[in-house]
């Protein structure tokens, strides 16, 4: 049986760890599979990892702290902010150096680098013998400082394993003898139930960051909610915005009709999405929007700004859902009125969706990796 190493930053919230464990759980019973994270956030990993998989921490007493030291320089608190500088140098120290220890002494017939840096270590200290696999889940912005880090990062790779063929496109032929391959992220099954879309319930999942979008949404649902009083907007995440989404949530006196939940487990996001009538991704960028395949797994129809790539390759706007051009909140407003009015067009849609997330079954998107693993590519 052969040997899989994966290079894992943490297991904690993130779609990068969500897509690790979707990965190993439809690998483990015919691989040897190995997680080797550097930091140890919680007791056990927030996204459930089968038993047959072994998870190694590099270290386990000490933790990020970005958190700490953006609060210390907040409430200019300027001996915390040495402290904590001092400290972060440490722990990024270590975490280099036991990361490049693993490496150099690992002998597994594959090894897949989650991170950019971790793809640069293990392009330089890979041992020449293992298959090397750089596994990219961002998408670039057209940032070329990042481009290039990306670029640099896996010369030394075997395969650059990109979640969305834009993202395919855009990088090949700028990665030396590295080979990209597009492989999209898979969901860890298909619900049983579908969602009966005649709740009034809409739904998002995601970190509370700029980078998601929230605020905007806010105010997409301010418009729908003028029209429709009684419907509710779940948003499921936490993150740095909350007290701040919380406020101009309050301010709009929108209070009893938009709920943050903070994060939660897979369990009660099932349940939520089961009873909600539409899927809403106000995100300004992302590589692939796993969340939307998993929504549509649940017959929901979604709609999405288009600014968010990965969107425009899961949804058929017309067919599944919508995408909204240029950010125009007013415009996915009427959307969401449109789909509101008219429960036989919701329906038609949610069930499009659904016939379409079969496509992301762990089962099938396993056989790609398999024949990448077997070098068929």
């Amino acid at each position: 049986m052969k040997k899989i190493t994966i290079l894992a930053l943490h297991l904690g919230y993130g779609g990068i760890e969500r897509c690790i464990s979707n990965l190993v759980n439809s690998l483990c019973s015919d691989y040897e599979i190995e997680i080797i994270s550097t930091y140890k956030l919680f007791d056990t990993p927030v996204f459930k990892i089968d038993d047959k998989v072994t998870i190694k921490y590099l270290i386990t007493d000490m933790k990020p702290n970005k958190k700490e030291i953006k609060e210390a320089l907040s409430k200019f608190k300027i001996i915390t902010l040495v402290k904590e500088l001092i400290k972060s140098k440490k722990i990024l120290k270590l975490k280099k150096e036991l990361m490049i220890n693993y490496i150099k002494n690992c002998h597994s017939d594959i090894i897949i680098s989650t991170r950019d840096i971790h793809n640069l270590w293990l392009s330089k200290y890979g041992n020449s013998s293992s298959l090397k696999i750089g596994w990219e889940h961002n998408f670039h912005n057209n940032d070329q400082k990042y481009i290039n880090k990306i670029i640099k990062s896996v010369y030394g790779l075997d395969y650059f394993v990109l979640v969305s063929k834009s993202l395919k496109e855009f990088y090949d032929g700028k990665t030396g003898n590295c080979k990209c391959v597009y492989i999209p992220n898979s969901i860890s099954y298909i619900p049983k139930n579908k969602s009966k879309l005649d709740g009034k319930n809409l739904i998002s999942v995601g970190r509370l960051e700029v980078e998601k979008g929230y605020s905007d949404l806010i105010d997409v649902f301010e418009m729908v909610h003028k029209i429709y009083p009684d419907l509710k907007l779940n948003i499921i995440g936490d993150g740095s915005l909350r007290e701040e989404l919380q406020k101009k949530i309050n301010k709009l006196n929108l209070s009893d009709s938009i709920i943050l939940h903070g994060f939660k487990d897979s369990k009660y996001i099932e349940k939520e999405l089961l009873k909600s009538s539409i899927y809403l991704m106000s995100s300004l960028t992302e590589s692939f929007g796993l969340v939307l395949i998993e929504a549509s797994s649940f017959g929901l129809p979604c709609i999405a700004f288009s600014s968010a790539n990965g969107a425009c390759e899961i949804i058929k706007d017309n067919w599944d859902g919508y995408l909204i051009e240029n950010r125009d909140k007013e415009k996915m407003a009427k959307r969401i009125v449109n789909l509101i009015k008219n429960p036989e067009r919701r329906i038609i849609m949610g069930d499009n969706a659904y016939k379409k997330s079969i496509n992301y079954k762990a089962d099938n998107i396993k056989d790609m990796w398999v024949e990448l693993f077997e070098e068929k590519w």
